[in-house]
């Protein structure tokens, strides 16, 4: 699974390393975005750090769980997604990781 999830530069590192640390996560990517959306009535654009959570399907609810008691956003973006295919190897890296 991929699981998406965005939040500010600190914050994502410390998600990142827990979600590594606790062996929740094989690996996560942080790459830098500009996010658009309307929040409270207003039109916001924020700079912010876009996680790419690779792992196993059996972990997705306790990340999901995690993030949820990590994030200072009341609605922390959580998406998860299958991944329908990819390299054999690295995908069992992942799943024994």
């Amino acid at each position: 699974m991929v699981v998406l999830c965005t939040a500010g530069n600190n914050e994502a590192d410390k998600l990142a390393e827990a979600l590594v640390n606790e062996k929740l996560a094989a690996c996560v990517n942080a790459a830098p975005v500009r996010s658009c959306y309307i929040w409270e009535g207003k039109l916001c654009w924020d700079g912010e750090v876009l996680l790419i959570i690779k792992t196993a399907a059996e972990r997705a609810e306790a990340i999901k769980k995690r993030i949820t008691e990590m994030h200072s956003y009341a609605v922390p973006e959580i998406i998860v997604l299958p991944i329908i295919d990819g390299s054999s190897a690295y995908l069992d890296w992942v799943s024994s990781s």
